[in-house]
């Protein structure tokens, strides 16, 4: 649970959209020739992402992105305004492609690499989200991903921080997740996997070995977070907050795709949060959320809702 001094406001999902192409092989992948496989493409982009379960989930959501003037930047936005989602301030940018992340998955389902191309997310500026200011002083909160620019995400938390509204953070990638270390103690909630939590404790860690998954969590409370999870894939969740800590197990699930599994787990506990669920019972729901995004070829699960996610909670 979180106080928010406007509980039943939107919530600003703040970062990149894009398309997503994500192929998995058939065997074994073999570097340098032309592996068999099977490719999709559908929307993604994490603040998307983050947008698109918050909105199933039943939360009333705000995207502020940006997208290229071309084909694949209209499909986006036409398909998040079809799911309710406010798309008023989506940026579209003359001259500019449209965000797009590839991905290749080994037999199992394991990424084998990852590309994403999302320089149009660079016109969200600090002047532009200016712009968007007032909407801070009615949200509920804000979630942000770290393709945002340094000093847009600076002003972010910043206009968040006047406004006092709780900041929910996806660390995105290892390369982008030190972003976030100037403003932990105005975060939330932040929601790392294994290797972005290592760089977010790796300035302050003082123990000779890197930390495991919950002590990395305890160890971000103990910077200022008020609450951090950190995602360890077949093994589940582990999570801290000032009142106590726990790890949850994952589901045992088919994977047919992990693209998507972690902004999931994300908005499901922003959403079970402002919606005063407990902790322990929110990561539940959240993990339960990211087992159903891996079992499906979407990069969000269609099928998401709060009652399905009780239906198989674990």
């Amino acid at each position: 649970m979180t106080d928010t001094p406007n509980p039943e406001g939107p919530i600003l999902v703040i970062g990149a959209s894009g398309i997503d192409i994500v192929g998995r092989s058939l065997a074994a992948v073999q570097p340098g020739v032309s592996n068999p496989g099977r490719l999709r493409i559908s929307h993604g982009g994490v603040a998307r992402n983050l947008a698109e379960n918050l909105q199933r989930l039943g939360a009333q959501t705000i995207l502020i992105t940006a997208t290229g003037d071309d084909f694949e930047g209209r499909e986006l936005v036409s398909q998040a305004a079809e799911l309710g989602v406010d798309i008023e301030h989506v940026l579209t940018i003359p001259g500019r492609q449209t965000g797009a992340y590839l991905a290749v998955l080994d037999a199992d389902g394991t990424l084998g690499l990852g590309l994403d191309d999302m320089q149009v997310t660079e016109a969200l500026t600090p002047d532009h989200l200016k712009t968007c200011e007032p909407l801070f002083t009615s949200a509920a909160a804000v979630v942000v991903d770290a393709n945002l620019p340094p000093k847009s995400l600076t002003a972010v938390i910043r206009m968040a921080r006047g406004a006092g509204i709780p900041v929910a953070a996806d660390p995105t990638s290892r390369s982008l997740a030190p972003r976030f270390l100037p403003h932990l103690k105005d975060l939330w909630l932040v929601s790392p996997n294994e290797a972005e939590a290592a760089m977010l404790c790796a300035d302050t860690w003082k123990g000779d070995n890197p930390p495991g998954a919950l002590e990395s969590a305890r160890h971000l409370v103990s910077l200022g977070v008020q609450i951090a999870m950190v995602s360890r894939a077949e093994f589940g969740v582990s999570y801290a907050s000032a009142s106590g800590s726990g790890n949850v197990p994952a589901l045992k699930t088919e994977v047919l795709d992990p693209t998507g599994a972690g902004d999931a787990l994300l908005a499901t506990v922003v959403f079970a949060q402002l919606n005063d669920i407990p902790l322990d019972e929110a990561v539940r729901l959240g993990v339960t959320a990211a087992a159903l995004t891996l079992r499906t070829q979407d990069t969000v699960s269609p099928n998401l809702s709060l009652e399905r996610l009780y239906d198989e909670l674990i």
